[in-house]
């Protein structure tokens, strides 16, 4: 219990930023030459065909597209849901949302978070004696426990929620456009408004708001000075490290960057993916020139492009979701279109994953929790079943084929959030619903049901434009494999440790660092 209170206690002091050089004494630890380092970088609606390794048309992603030269790219791989909360909570815990509770996003009043049974990937590797940072987005819950330096996590610099949850003093681009915060003095609240008028944006370093409104053009070089100053320590303490950076690229809105400018005709999106690019250059740069030789790192995606702002939205490459547009509205970003889920990936250890390869196998964000838990020579969470498993025979090339099976959750366009109603078998993706999230131009798909699936072939239908033909043999071949899957694992889950999430929300819950201030607003520290 003392080192526990004393955990806590320091979690909300800052010296130079860091925790856990204080504590490294406290837990003894392997070295680094033991066990491997892990960085995941997560980007936020990036859109698949936004890579330029994934054949895109710009070339905006050198870096990247460097990495991918260097390691794999993977050009079959899923999120496992296609909207933020409920896509972190698996990438953190390896389970579907029907599994840990989390089939929707967390609001700015949100008193939960992803539950507290529930262990995260960063609390089993604290318990084998790594460091662990989290830098950017969390969206798992904000209040009490529910803070990313409760749920595993030593050290934490970054914004509790999506970045247009709340105001700010340079409001980027957005599709409508939004407002600055307001000034002035006195208490003011009204969550309702799309924008987000009167609550200012925060930025924590671990427990404390260290910014109010967030000074969006300046946050991604916070963001790459934290995780190279974290590796740097984190390697200097001689203990192995996980570093999981969540960046607020590619969602609106856009920052107002400070990079040169661009090209006639590139575009502001293309603006910001080089930012993008640009930081996770960094990182890698300092990965390269500290820990190269025993560091694991994964670049992939929380879910698709938000179609709905329009040129601020990305790519969906060839997976355009040809029959749902000629029902209405968007194949992207919260549906099971592979427009919605299908993201970019890429897996770079030096000597270990092999160069300069093309990964078809099928795999998804599911894969990291138990593929990293392997490699850290740890044990998975007793008592609960995972719909993610170890691909590390992939990734250092010796097998191809992934998984046989993929669910992907309804996830607000259709359906129940979190139902899984969805199915890929191999090359077929079967739905039993369809629909359209919102476009630009503001329509929406009809949710359809349907008592027999439409079924695709991926193989040769890449856009989902014609289903198979009902009464033909191809049908009629696929369908009962498809029912007995669906079934399986509905059973399975229904034998399950399953958690639920709290979705109360409370206006008294709002991070804010002066209450008595219009917006939340103090001074950067």
């Amino acid at each position: 219990m003392g080192w526990l209170f004393l955990k806590v206690l320091l979690a909300g002091v800052s010296f130079s930023g860091f925790l856990y050089p204080l504590v490294d004494f406290c837990i003894s630890g392997k070295t680094r030459g033991q066990k491997p380092n892990f960085v995941i970088i997560l980007a936020d609606d990036m859109g698949w065909g936004d890579l330029g390794a994934n054949w895109a048309e710009t070339k905006d992603t050198a870096n990247l597209d460097k990495m991918a030269s260097e390691g794999m790219r993977f050009v079959d791989f899923h999120a496992a849901a296609s909207t933020c909360s409920p896509s972190r909570a698996s990438l953190l815990t390896g389970r579907l949302g029907l599994r840990n509770g989390v089939t929707r996003n967390f609001a700015v009043t949100s008193v939960g978070g992803l539950p507290l049974n529930e262990t995260t990937l960063a609390e089993v590797l604290q318990q084998a004696g790594y460091v662990t940072g989290i830098i950017g987005k969390w969206h798992l819950g904000h209040h009490g426990s529910y803070h990313p330096n409760f749920r595993g996590f030593d050290y934490y610099f970054g914004i509790p929620y999506s970045h247009d949850m709340g105001c700010t003093d340079t409001p980027g681009y957005n599709h409508p456009p939004c407002p600055a915060c307001p000034q002035g003095d006195g208490p003011s609240r009204n969550l309702q408004r799309d924008c987000y008028t009167d609550v200012a944006l925060p930025l924590y370093e671990n427990l404390n708001i260290v910014e109010q409104p967030v000074n969006l053009s300046s946050l991604a070089q916070k963001y790459a000075e934290k995780a190279t100053q974290f590796i740097q320590r984190a390697s200097t303490s001689g203990r192995p490290f996980l570093l999981y950076v969540a960046l607020a690229h590619m969602h609106v809105p856009l920052p107002v960057t400070q990079l040169p400018a661009a090209p006639r005709g590139r575009s502001l999106y293309g603006a910001g993916l080089r930012e993008m690019d640009s930081l996770v250059g960094q990182i890698k740069d300092k990965v390269d020139h500290t820990v190269k030789e025993n560091t694991f790192l994964w670049f992939t995606g929380d879910n698709g492009p938000w179609a709905q702002k329009c040129e601020l939205a990305g790519s969906v490459g060839p997976f355009t979701g040809l029959w749902q547009t000629r029902q209405g509205g968007s194949p992207a970003k919260q549906t099971t279109w592979e427009g919605g889920h299908r993201v970019p990936a890429l897996a770079y250890w030096p000597g270990r994953v092999p160069v300069n390869v093309t990964s078809t196998a099928l795999l998804s964000v599911l894969d990291i929790f138990p593929t990293v838990v392997a490699l850290a020579q740890a044990s998975l969470p007793q008592g609960r079943r995972f719909d993610g498993v170890d691909v590390s025979e992939v990734l250092f090339g010796r097998s191809q084929p992934g998984h046989r099976v993929l669910f992907h959750p309804n996830s607000g366009a259709a359906g129940e959030f979190g139902a899984l109603q969805t199915v890929r078998l191999e090359r077929y993706k079967a739905f039993y619903i369809t629909g359209g999230a919102r476009a630009c131009d503001g329509s929406t798909g009809p949710e359809l049901q349907h008592k027999f699936p439409l079924i695709f072939n991926l193989e040769d239908d890449t856009a989902e434009a014609v289903p198979l033909e009902r009464g033909g043999a191809e049908y009629q071949a696929v369908l009962p494999e498809v029912r007995k899957v669906l079934a399986d694992v509905l059973q399975d889950i229904a034998n399950d440790n399953i958690s639920s999430a709290d979705y109360t929300q409370d206006p008294s819950v709002t991070p804010c660092c002066n209450p008595y201030q219009i917006a939340c607003r103090c001074q950067a520290a």
